[in-house]
């Protein structure tokens, strides 16, 4: 018999300025690594003000996690270390897996009316993969599946399964389920999930109710464990992130860009950081 999930913990979005001055919303990863694991952070970026967004995150490293960015509108140019380079789009994402070390910068640029919006999440690699080579995987917005039910609710598959249909995104160790779905007003979905993965749902327009829980806008929702999520949208319809992985299990040490297993293996990467042996060619 299948388990529904049931919302375990709600929690608000905070104010918070990043990189070279960005303004933001971070969601989660105020040192409750080990809730979300295999996932780190999320931030939430969206401002039509230039003077938000406009000086970026610039040159700075990462090892031992992966990145990925989903935009919404506007874009972001990234440059990096190795001569890699390139821009995501509205609806474009870019999953960067730093390994064994990159430095790079991010540079969000607005649309025709200054808009820029969209997210990025962090997510933790295992020891045995923290120390391979760097790597990207542009993924353009014709490339993810877009599915309509028959009650108006519109799916984006970007990685993992959604009612058959997979995203282009695979091969990743978490096993991550990464879906947009946008829902018309009080429509309701039901979504088998993983048993034993993290799953958080991320409200990002209107509303929508789990079980008995609303989740109001600008909220994530972290779940219980179970086979299946049950979501219905209130009279303000909603559009929300569903996003799942496998988690890892292990000991954690992270200060900033950087996550490793242990204190002596962020000592080293600061120090191979600051005398220039960071990068591994």
């Amino acid at each position: 018999m299948s388990e529904p999930r049931a919302v375990k913990t709600v929690i608000k979005g905070r104010p918070t300025i990043e990189g070279a001055g960005v303004h933001l919303q971070r969601l989660f990863g105020f040192g409750d690594e080990s809730a979300f694991d295999p996932f780190l952070l999320m931030d939430h970026f969206g401002s039509d003000k230039r003077e938000d967004y406009a000086a970026g995150f610039p040159w700075h490293p990462h090892r031992g996690m992966e990145t990925i960015t989903y935009v919404l509108e506007g874009e972001v140019t990234h440059m990096d270390s190795l001569g890699n380079e390139g821009t995501i789009g509205a609806g474009d994402l870019q999953w960067m897996t730093a390994g064994a070390g990159i430095i790079h910068q991010e540079m969000p640029k607005g649309d025709a009316g200054e808009r820029m919006s969209g997210f990025q999440l962090w997510a933790n690699l295992p020891k045995t993969e923290k120390m391979t080579a760097p790597k990207y995987r542009d993924i353009r917005s014709d490339r993810i599946p877009s599915l309509k039910s028959d009650n108006g609710v519109e799916v984006k598959v970007i990685a993992g399964r959604f009612n058959g249909t997979e995203g282009p995104m695979d091969d990743i160790v978490i096993q991550p389920e990464y879906l947009d779905i946008r829902m018309p007003p009080e429509q309701t979905i039901a979504h088998a999930t993983p048993r034993g993965h993290t799953v958080f749902a991320y409200v990002f327009e209107g509303s929508a109710r789990f079980g008995p829980t609303t989740v109001d806008k600008g909220h994530i929702a972290l779940f219980s464990d179970g086979d299946t999520l049950d979501a219905a949208a209130t009279g303000d319809g909603a559009r929300f992130l569903l996003v799942s992985g496998k988690p890892l299990g292990e000991p954690i040490a992270w200060r900033g860009p950087i996550v490793m297993n242990t204190e002596a293996e962020l000592h080293d990467a600061f120090e191979q950081y600051r005398n220039g042996t960071f990068v591994k060619r």
